[in-house]
């Protein structure tokens, strides 16, 4: 209702999308995602606009030196061309990243504070270790379901030697 109330008396013309774009902090620069962009990619090896689109006045004199004879040119002049045209060189694309020191060095912090946790778990969280786990109990229990014969054709029994007191090998 406050709104509609503010609306009626602004006028809905007077709210434009310029004065949300203006904001607080100066005027956004809206992306025209309609018109082609420059993407350094091994796979496009030509990509579909120039990497330097403003030129300044010594690429403009470079892009004249272009016109004339490619031997006149010096390796400096020919790289700065290269460069007004791609960002990157096939050899600068395809050097080797350090980013796998990151992700190796992510994966330990990880796994040291999972570590951590299971610690204080151990040490706070989980009570003592249960006595049906010692040995003994084990033994006795091992022992128990043999004298019921648990499971006899397939199971626990079937494994065991009545007559000779062992497992069966």
């Amino acid at each position: 209702m406050l709104a509609s109330r503010a609306f009626s008396l602004i006028g809905r013309r007077a709210i434009s999308t310029s004065i949300c774009l203006r904001g607080g902090h100066g005027v956004v620069k809206v992306e025209d995602f309609s018109l082609p962009s420059y993407v350094d990619c091994r796979n496009v090896p030509l990509p579909e606009v120039e990497y330097v689109r403003d030129l300044s006045a010594e690429q403009k004199s470079l892009k004249e030196k272009e016109k004339a004879s490619w031997s006149a040119l010096s390796i400096d002049e020919k790289v700065g061309l290269y460069h007004i045209k791609f960002n990157e060189t096939f050899a600068e694309m395809n050097r080797a990243s350090h980013e796998w020191k990151t992700v190796v060095g992510g994966m330990l912090v990880v796994f040291g504070l999972a570590g951590l946790i299971v610690i204080w778990q151990r040490l706070y969280v989980f009570g003592p270790v249960p006595h049906t786990l010692s040995e003994e109990w084990v033994a006795m229990q091992t022992k128990r379901m043999l004298d019921m014969r648990v499971n006899p054709v397939q199971g626990f029994s079937a494994k065991w030697d009545y007559d000779k007191n062992e497992w069966k090998k």
